[in-house]
């Protein structure tokens, strides 16, 4: 039985999903920088604390970059990664969070996140 997609995810979550938070990294990127919103640090540390290879977290923290969830600061030679300060986004970040905690939208997403990724020419590492 298919659940109808329009029915648990908006089209402002839709997009969000679609054209930003389009991999399993991404998402745990965003949730990441949701609930550390002062965090500044660098793609070693990210992928530390989100137990990913550095690699990977700085392909995905620079798609992040330029789909304007996160931004860049230099600092002594260092690129820190932080939560874009737009009110939009964060808004947008935040009703995505907050959809998480209902299983069905996480049900719903995770097919969008696997649709997405069988369409694209690159995959979730």
């Amino acid at each position: 039985m298919s659940i109808s997609s329009h029915n648990l995810i908006n089209a402002e979550l839709l997009n969000f999903l679609h054209n930003k938070v389009n991999s399993f990294i991404k998402w745990d990127l965003v949730r990441f920088f949701h609930d550390n919103p002062h965090t500044k640090d660098t793609v070693e540390n990210v992928a530390k604390y989100v137990g990913r290879d550095t690699k990977t977290i700085q392909h995905e923290l620079n798609d992040l970059v330029k789909a304007n969830v996160l931004c860049t600061e230099e600092i002594s030679g260092f690129t820190l990664y932080r939560l874009a300060q737009d009110t939009q986004i964060r808004q947008t970040i935040n009703t995505f969070i907050e959809a998480c905690h209902d299983r069905q939208f996480r049900i719903e997403a995770i097919h969008h996140v696997i649709k997405e990724m069988q369409f694209s020419p690159r995959h979730d590492f």
